[in-house]
């Protein structure tokens, strides 16, 4: 891991741990297995590969890389990926499993959105999966110029997130009855996860989600919203 952490007192600390504790390497673990078993990760790394069009000769940076398991599969199709967390021990879980696989074209770095300090040519595509929400909106804005700078002139943004797309006035209903599902379908453990991330975290509304994007310099091209509280976009950079 590389990437020295310097950055001015008043920028907001994204190394803090918000939500659910993953120092614990326990922790980490049960995350991958949970995943592993709530999400068809192959299939899904398949559909952004097609959506950025990724090619054998392209760099790309995943911000948000967790346990590896996008930046690992997507390192078979490209030239090298570059995956960032603020988390040390999913870091280190990640480099477990890519040496386990033999992968070694993936750069694992220890900085997050607003710490990564980005040397060389501009990526080709950018790839972060519920991460974002990690930050204040003012600190999401100042994350997407960021991304924004770092990639080539129509090079791609792929954004999974949680983002709130029902009807405000309804909230309690939709929480209440959200936090019921989890708990019936998966657990009073993930039930309990899943307050806490509703309580601590920042995931903010849909209409400003795309706001930001815009402000950011990119142009939306997809924007999918599923179960009223996910969110999937595609975007571009296209300078005039």
């Amino acid at each position: 891991m590389e990437n020295e952490l310097i950055f001015p007192v008043w920028q907001y600390d994204e190394m803090q741990q918000v939500g659910t504790d993953y120092t614990d390497e326990a922790q980490v673990e049960a995350y991958d297995r949970q995943m592993q078993r709530l999400r068809d990760v192959n299939e899904e790394t398949k559909a952004i590969i097609k959506s950025i069009n990724l090619k054998r000769n392209e760099t790309i940076l995943e911000i948000g890389t967790g346990t590896g398991s996008f930046a690992i599969e997507a390192a078979r199709h490209c030239e090298k990926v570059i995956a960032i967390d603020v988390s040390p021990k999913m870091l280190e879980f990640a480099q477990k499993k890519a040496r386990i696989m033999r992968i070694t074209n993936v750069e694992f770095n220890h900085a997050g959105f607003l710490t990564y300090g980005h040397t060389g040519k501009p990526f080709d595509a950018v790839v972060s999966q519920l991460a974002l929400h990690h930050l204040p909106d003012f600190w999401k804005i100042i994350a997407l110029r960021r991304i924004f700078e770092m990639l080539k002139d129509g090079g791609k943004l792929f954004l999974r997130d949680t983002v709130y797309s029902f009807d405000v006035d309804k909230h309690k209903n939709f929480f209440d009855n959200l936090i019921d599902k989890v708990k019936n379908a998966l657990g009073a453990e993930f039930a309990f996860d899943f307050e806490t991330a509703t309580r601590e975290e920042y995931t903010t509304l849909d209409w400003i989600m795309e706001g930001l994007l815009k402000r950011a310099g990119f142009s939306i091209d997809k924007a999918d919203y599923f179960e009223g509280f996910m969110a999937v976009y595609v975007c571009s950079k296209i300078i005039m």
